[in-house]
């Protein structure tokens, strides 16, 4: 059965106003065109649904059992004409966000802060994991956008470099070693590493793989704030993002070990499907791109 919309409104409207004159008014159409709606709804359906009263109408037991459903019904659709309006107008919405904890304290933080302050009724839920991980979800459609660091594997998926990073060593007061050595003068057995199945990681044994270096770390570790805490104790030698070692090296709690064959810088990205994205996704990452 293919009953237009509109008859349903008027029918309800007639219902709620007891009264085909004030459901017209209240519709802002003609009276005659109320009834010849309800008439029309009457014809496809099948039956009576008002009868005339000294007053105006009244609901038939048919109209009744319509009026519970369709009421509801219509309800919903404004209900829902009214949420895409708000996501519009970004009183609502929500972003999903997949980042690491290096991506989202040191890239995506500014922005979210920014973001936050001028539509500040927009849920932001952010997925905690490292790039592999982020990328895969990326690609399932389950988050809007990502933050990421190089190395990724490329995808289905546009980059914005936003970024730059650099990879650094770092060691407590009495590590014995100097500014100035190559990084194969660092004893492979002292390094203490992320984990792997890590962008992090995946790079520094790549650089290390370049050098001739094959990495046996001493400890592996989940966080990179684990590796400066380490390292500050003199554990062993920690290969951090500068970032995470910028407040232990200006305590004093760990120093740089300035390299003669630095590693090249590599740089956070932003990462989202071409396809559709919610108004307020867009809205962020518009931010993004501006600062």
């Amino acid at each position: 059965m293919n009953i237009n919309y509109d008859l349903y409104k008027i029918f309800v409207c007639a219902a709620e106003c007891g009264g085909i004159t004030a459901a017209a008014e209240k519709l802002y159409i003609s009276q005659p065109a109320v009834s010849q709606s309800i008439h029309s709804l009457e014809e496809s359906l099948g039956c009576r649904l008002f009868v005339r009263t000294a007053k105006g109408v009244k609901l038939t037991a048919e109209g009744e059992t319509l009026y519970s459903y369709v009421s509801k019904g219509l309800q919903s659709i404004e209900d829902g004409e009214r949420r895409v309006s708000a996501m519009l107008r970004l009183d609502a919405g929500e972003i999903r966000i997949g980042a690491s904890d290096m991506t989202l304290e040191f890239c995506l933080l500014p922005y979210l802060e920014q973001f936050h302050a001028s539509c500040p009724n927009v849920k932001i839920s952010i997925t905690n994991n490292p790039t592999p991980q982020t990328i895969e979800l990326l690609q399932a459609g389950k988050i809007d956008f990502a933050a990421v660091s190089e190395p990724f594997e490329q995808g289905d998926f546009e980059t914005i470099p936003v970024k730059e990073i650099r990879d650094i060593f770092i060691c407590g007061k009495d590590c014995g070693l100097h500014d100035g050595i190559s990084a194969a003068e660092i004893p492979s057995d002292r390094l203490i590493l992320l984990e792997k199945n890590t962008s992090t990681r995946a790079f520094v044994d790549g650089e290390l793989k370049k050098r001739g270096i094959t990495a046996k770390p001493k400890f592996e570790l989940a966080t990179s704030g684990q590796i400066v805490n380490f390292s500050s104790r003199n554990l062993g030698i920690g290969c951090v993002v500068e970032d995470f070692a910028r407040q232990a090296a200006a305590s004093g709690s760990v120093r740089e070990i300035r390299i003669a064959d630095p590693f090249p810088p590599r740089r956070i990205c932003i990462a989202r499907k071409t396809e559709y994205v919610s108004r307020a996704a867009d809205k962020l990452l518009e931010l993004i791109r501006r600062m």
